[in-house]
């Protein structure tokens, strides 16, 4: 029984590291014909759609009080929204396999970023030392681009800043009133769509000449790695818990990494493989626990 239900969890986590890490090679496919903007827009409006015939099915009903949209919409914004639009303009010129490198170090920064804002969470040697070593991975990364300037400096600068995002939003969602985990989600994507909504009315009319491959990919994106993740991601954390869960930092930018090298043949070179190890290190010491001082 113990046998099976550990299966179980890890066939859940290793769907979800295949939804989550796979989705950057999907949005390299999806922005080749398609405007960014637009791609956020259909996947956060499927994933929307998802979540809430999830819900419904389940009989949990959305919040009314204009408190609680007040909240989705910070988490929309900074958790949504905002980072979907940069890494998907950023991957316009920017690999998918290094983009899933730069978003591992989302972990670090939340890391530091609760040491200011959320009690008992206070760095030490061993996580300051992740942490210096993961950002030396994700410069490695960077220094070519930032080297050549132009379009491309902007386009990695846009990819960490949509990891800070993420990393705001973990904290956000620390402070910010409680609500079921699974109607939280769904409200977030739904304020999240229409957020973009305007934007893509303004954009559409560009989008007349968009190729089958790259629909196919946003309708994944949205489907996938947006609604059907959601769910595994609250199940996952409500059979194994959220430490069960930290695996992930260390599989998805692998997953992307092969996914870019291997299926849409980007270019490798020894650098990629020292900064993805630099990364996945960093995030490895932060693991390492403080022994009580003797008293």
């Amino acid at each position: 029984m113990i046998r099976s239900t550990a299966l179980l969890n890890w066939t859940l986590l290793l769907v979800l590291v295949a939804l989550w890490g796979t989705s950057f090679m999907a949005t390299a496919i999806a922005v080749d014909t398609v405007d960014p903007v637009a791609v956020v827009f259909y996947r956060l409006a499927l994933g929307a759609v998802v979540l809430s015939l999830f819900v419904y099915a389940r009989g949990e009903p959305l919040p009314l009080a204009w408190r609680s949209w007040a909240g989705f919409l910070v988490m929309a914004i900074a958790g949504n929204a905002l980072p979907f639009f940069l890494i998907s303009w950023g991957q316009q010129t920017i690999d998918s396999g290094v983009a899933g490198m730069i978003m591992a170090i989302m972990p670090l920064l939340t890391m530091v970023f609760a040491h200011y804002y959320v009690d008992g969470e206070t760095l030490n040697r061993y996580k300051l030392i992740g942490f210096t070593l993961g950002i030396t991975g994700v410069v490695l990364l960077l220094g070519p681009v930032f080297e050549g300037g132009g379009r491309e400096f902007w386009s990695g600068l846009a990819i960490f800043t949509a990891a800070t995002c993420y990393a705001v939003n973990t904290i956000l969602i620390k402070r910010l009133p409680r609500f079921s985990p699974m109607v939280g989600a769904c409200g977030v994507l739904i304020m999240a769509s229409l957020i973009m909504f305007p934007l893509w009315l303004i954009t559409a009319p560009e989008n007349t000449d968009i190729s089958r491959n790259s629909m196919v990919a946003v309708i994944w994106l949205g489907i996938a790695p947006t609604g059907i993740a959601t769910i595994v991601l609250f199940w996952v954390i409500d059979r194994a818990g959220p430490t069960f869960l930290s695996t992930i930092n260390y599989l998805i930018p692998v997953v992307a990494f092969l996914c870019g090298a291997w299926l849409l043949a980007e270019p490798v070179s020894w650098l990629h493989f020292v900064a993805l190890a630099a990364i996945l290190g960093g995030i490895g010491i932060t693991r390492i626990r403080m022994k009580p001082a003797l008293r």
